[in-house]
This record gives structure tokens, C-alpha cells and sequence, in this order.
């Protein structure tokens, strides 16, 4: 795991965080990453900078979507590339 909580886990493709205040993981698929890069086949470390450098729409995307799904505390969850795109 980075510095920033952001990591990579291979055997599901996915970037993975833990939203501030949430004790699920969230989870955005790499295909997910094409929109948001606008690449064909983003690599882990491309959606991984991406991620970081755009951590505040990742972290208000999960946020809203545990409050508007009614999430408890624990759950975790997977984020499309809508829900960031309207962030950013």
C-alpha cells in the first residue's frame, strides 16, 4: 500500500482505498480507468497516479455513495467510473 492508502490488488484488477472515516475497502475496477484516463489499457501504476493525484473525487465518490446506498460502517463497495467522473 502507498503512503496515500491507495493500492493495487492484481487479483482482482482494482484499485483499492479505504474511504476516510469507513472501515470497508472501496474498490474501482482498472476498466473502470479507461474513461477516466481516456486509455485503451491503463496500467495499475497509471490509474494508481491518477487516483492520487485526484484523491479528493475518489474520496467524495465513495462518501457519497455510502450515504446514498445506506451503507454501514464496515461495507465495502465498488466505485464506477461515474460516480468519480461527476467529481472531477
Amino acid at each position: 500500500m502507498s503512503g496515500d492508502g491507495l493500492s493495487w490488488r492484481a487479483d482482482i484488477d482494482a484499485l483499492v482505498f479505504r474511504p476516510a472515516g469507513h472501515g470497508g475497502w472501496c474498490a474501482i475496477h482498472r476498466l473502470a480507468f479507461r474513461d477516466l484516463l481516456g486509455m485503451r489499457a491503463p496500467k495499475p501504476e497509471d490509474c494508481l497516479a491518477f487516483a492520487a493525484s485526484h484523491r479528493a473525487a475518489f474520496e467524495a465518490a465513495a462518501v457519497g455513495k455510502i450515504a446514498r446506498r445506506g451503507y454501514d460502517a464496515a461495507a465495502s463497495l465498488h466505485l464506477t467510473s461515474r460516480d468519480v467522473a461527476l467529481l472531477l
